[in-house]
């Protein structure tokens, strides 16, 4: 059975270990009414709009 000649040092181990716990930044898209940055396939929290369709009334976005 192979065995590790060497410990691997705490730089190499935390190199590994970091590219698993970076954040991702978020990627943003235009609304096609209003122009406004927002997550792709959620409605806008501006204008209301997904898709050309209306899903959020004036009312309920107080």
């Amino acid at each position: 059975m192979a065995v590790p000649k060497r410990r691997p040092s705490k730089s190499r181990n935390r190199t590994r270990k970091s590219i698993n716990m970076r954040l991702s930044v978020p990627s943003l898209g235009e609304c096609a009414t209003c122009g406004n940055k927002i997550v792709p396939h959620r409605v806008c929290p501006k204008c209301g709009f997904y898709k050309g369709k209306q899903y959020l009334g004036l009312e309920e976005m107080s």
